[in-house]
């Protein structure tokens, strides 16, 4: 059951689709104190949920913001990341699930003030709240996603595996690294684009120097199996001559100041303005800019910066240079240090920035920061329904960085600028699963980590939890060593987790539609299934689909690891697609071995699940020819469709058995 309160004059953020009527009484499970809403928790309470945030998959004993902010950093401190993901679910002395849909500031405070107490308090009280019962916890997240609507089914190659790294500056670049992977046989599916392909970083421009043929050079390397994926940027660089800038300035479709004109930030480029995409026909047309690229052969695009990110703005620049033109020459002792790093630190994403522009919501001028969260979501948006009508009957890849719920309709998203540290690895590992709850199928992290440096145990580990997130992208920030995996002395080894990728990519294609368009989940928490106080505390092993329990290697030069097992299960041990052996197990606790080469997971009892020979890319996978791997007799429900067009149902389902 389905409940929904207003308190105040919410904005409406068209993350919910269902028309749900309002409820009357009081709100069930919380109590509102002041401009908070508060829930008394239990010793055994769990909370899952929040998505795109720091910490484990249960996520009491510590506090989060829901303010979608630019930050490399995602230290255990972190509050806030990309997405404002306002979802929660409390399992314990009661269950029920928890939907804020406020797009302004929103604080959580789940047992960190005080063990027992769930405090969620938002910066105004304009807004609605779903509460939602069920039988359990997947039916609890079931009931949430349909009233949220179908997540976005990207195209089947968009699952293959992809190569990312800022700084692949000319179209040689791009060759060189299609030439390694092919001549090194190993599958690639997409060769993604930074911010070097552009014009002096302006969007929907191509630098002619150094891609001179952006066309030829995306038919030529659609001739070996490789889409090319560029990103796109929020900030429109100010320039006259620039077709988009006086575009946008002519028709108004920039945010605006407190004076009525254009705000002005800088990001990349320098002084920008931000596309008005909350605005309808400002969305219409940046979304139908995107034809510049798509009209070169490009079916693939990742929005970035889009929370939006502020490198600075000029008067808070000019105040820091007067105040540091100040102190010279003087004798800066400690307070007047900190003062001075502190104020170049915090020229970026300043809070009081985002009070300085105005969105136009159906005529309606509304300040920035009472819908920040939603600036992102509408983005990816603006690009979605242009290319429903740019190229109806086609998928086209697309995900984010910034997002709130509803925008898992349009695009997925990656899990932001990680760095190459393995609790990050585990970070992944447990992020996926909230973010499953919300909506967001379509998501991976960078594999590898994008800033620091990372390393081959690392990088391979990361492949082996990479080879189930239907985002598979290996991704490296400029001025980081290379970590394409040719780089490595372990490149075979890799290899081989690629190669197993493409091989159980027919299960990993179906259980991701399925998933899709029954509103489940691929990625859960075991505790969803089982419920048993040891499945309720396990935080580093996830199912995945209804086969699959994945026990990922996080741990530096680890050989093994713990794995309990809820119930008798098969032990499944990959070196390559010909190098497999099994192993059942019963229910407990065990030490299993896993070298460095080694791909382990378990099969549930009485599943199976199908696997294909592989290949070098998604167009010469051949479903016809699979076998099944799990328990005898076991029947499995197969998805499959041609990949590319929009026609998915579940009549493309069909039962095949081992």
């Amino acid at each position: 059951m389905i409940q929904k309160y207003r308190f105040g004059d919410p904005i409406k953020t068209e993350a919910v689709l269902e028309d749900i009527a309002l409820s009357c009484g009081e709100l069930p499970f919380l109590s509102v104190i002041e401009n908070t809403f508060c829930y008394e928790m239990d010793d055994k309470d769990v909370v899952y949920g929040l998505g795109q945030q720091v910490r484990g998959i249960n996520k009491r004993g510590w506090h989060y913001v829901s303010n979608n902010t630019d930050i490399p950093h995602h230290h255990e401190d972190t509050l806030s990341l990309y997405g404002a993901h306002n979802f929660l679910l409390v399992s314990g002395k009661e269950l029920f699930g928890l939907f804020i849909d406020y797009p302004g500031k929103l604080a959580y405070d789940i047992g960190y003030t005080g063990r027992d107490s769930m405090d969620i308090t938002p910066e105004e009280m304009n807004l609605y709240v779903y509460v939602i019962t069920g039988v359990n916890e997947k039916d609890i997240i079931k009931q949430f996603r349909r009233i949220i609507g179908r997540s976005y089914i990207a195209p089947k190659w968009a699952l293959g595996y992809g190569q990312s790294r800022w700084g692949y500056k000319n179209e040689e670049d791009i060759r060189q690294v299609a030439k390694m992977h092919r001549d090194n046989q190993i599958p690639l599916e997409a060769i993604y684009m930074d911010i070097d392909y552009m014009e002096r970083y302006k969007d929907f421009t191509v630098d002619k120097e150094r891609f001179p043929d952006l066309r030829g050079l995306s038919e030529k390397m659609k001739n070996q199996g490789i889409h090319l994926v560029p990103i796109i940027d929020a900030g429109v660089k100010i320039e006259e001559g620039y077709e988009t800038y006086e575009e946008g300035v002519e028709n108004n479709y920039f945010c605006k100041d407190e004076m009525g004109k254009d705000f002005v930030a800088a990001v990349w480029p320098g002084r920008v303005h931000f596309p008005d995409v909350l605005n309808k026909e400002a969305r219409k047309w940046f979304g139908q800019k995107y034809d510049f690229l798509l009209s070169q052969g490009i079916d693939g695009f990742w929005n970035d910066m889009n929370e939006p990110a502020i490198f600075y703005t000029e008067d808070r620049l000019q105040n820091t240079i007067d105040r540091i033109n100040e102190l010279a020459g003087t004798n800066i002792g400690i307070q007047e240090y900190f003062e001075m790093t502190g104020l170049v630190g915090g020229l970026g994403n300043h809070p009081e920035d985002y009070k300085l522009f105005y969105h136009n919501m159906d005529g309606k001028k509304v300040r920035h920061d009472k819908v920040h969260n939603l600036y992102g979501f509408n983005m990816t948006r603006a690009a979605a329904e242009e290319f429903d009508r740019l190229v109806p009957d086609k998928r086209v890849l697309l995900f984010s960085r910034s997002s709130y719920v509803g925008m898992h309709r349009y695009g997925g998203i990656w899990q932001g600028d990680n760095k190459s540290w393995w609790s990050h690895l585990l970070m992944n590992i447990q992020m996926t699963a909230n973010l499953n709850m919300t909506g967001f199928l379509y998501t991976g992290a960078d594999l590898g980590g994008f800033g620091c440096d990372t390393t081959a145990d690392l990088m391979l580990r990361w492949l082996q939890f990479g080879v189930f997130t239907p985002l598979m992208r290996n991704h490296a920030s400029s001025g980081t060593r290379q970590q394409e995996v040719y780089q490595f002395d372990n490149m075979e080894a890799c290899r081989q987790m690629i190669q197993i990728r493409y091989a159980l990519l027919p299960y990993i294609y179906s259980e991701y539609v399925k998933a899709a368009l029954r509103d489940e989940m691929m990625f859960m928490p075991l505790a969803f299934e089982y419920k048993d106080q040891m499945s309720r505390g396990v935080e580093d092993q996830l199912l995945f689909g209804n086969e699959l329990m994945l026990t990922p290697v996080y741990t530096q030069n680890a050989n093994g690891r713990g794995v309990y097992l809820p119930e008798e299960m098969m032990l499944v041990r990959m070196k390559s697609i010909s190098e497999i052996e099994t192993k059942i197990y019963e229910k407990g606790y065990y030490y299993v071995e896993c070298k460095a080469e080694e791909l382990i997971f378990f099969i549930r009892k009485g599943k199976a699940i199908p696997l294909g020979e592989g290949a070098q890319c998604v167009a010469q996978l051949q479903n016809e020819k699979l076998r099944m791997l799990g328990y005898e007799g076991a029947e499995y429900e197969l998805y499959d469709d041609d990949g590319y067009t929009k026609d998915i149902s579940d009549e493309k389902i069909r039962v095949i058995k081992k």
